[in-house]
């Protein structure tokens, strides 16, 4: 059984990196990512916090994308992993390219949760936050137009939503 949702939720994982692809070309909306996650999943950003629910998910992913896409912004992935209903990726998020080419770059993790169905019912992406700032500075990056920047105050809650506990009772709800 194990095997099994191991496989799936990797071959989900794929397919979700395939369309993120797609998006950073800039050839999809952001708002089709949400289509990976359950309707009551968790999503946790390094810079926006905690967000619940699929649709709050989509609005977010439109939201916080905005004015990034397009602007030489990418997420390639490196490795994957998965352990029972838990995937584990590593990948780099590319700010742009400097004068010789070479990418400005902060890696990053991210930890989902696999529930079956083609569905994640959460994700928890981390970044060094500093880094990010000290790479933005560094490429003395301005905003090309239109960027909503996080909220000032946000939920840094991490625990799984309540219905999917039972995938990882160390992260059972804070709530």
């Amino acid at each position: 059984m194990s095997e099994t949702i191991e496989r799936e939720a990797v071959e989900t994982y794929e397919r979700l990196v395939a369309l993120r692809d797609e998006i950073d070309a800039g050839k999809r909306p952001w708002a089709e990512m949400a289509e990976f996650f359950t309707e009551d999943a968790a999503y946790i950003d390094p810079a926006w916090g905690r967000i619940e629910g699929r649709e709050n998910i989509r609005n977010f992913f439109t939201k916080s994308m905005e004015g990034l896409t397009g602007h030489g912004w990418s997420t390639p992935e490196n490795w994957i992993m998965a352990a029972g209903h838990r995937v584990v990726s590593q990948w780099d998020q590319i700010l742009g390219h400097k004068a010789d080419g070479s990418p400005w770059m902060v890696p990053g993790l991210s930890i989902l949760y696999y529930a079956g169905d083609g569905l994640f019912c959460y994700s928890h992406d981390m970044l060094n936050m500093t880094h990010v700032g000290q790479t933005m500075k560094a490429m003395q990056w301005r905003p090309p137009g239109t960027v909503n920047h996080p909220p000032k105050t946000i939920d840094r809650d991490i625990s799984l939503p309540a219905a999917w506990a039972h995938l990882d009772p160390t992260r059972a709800p804070e709530r």
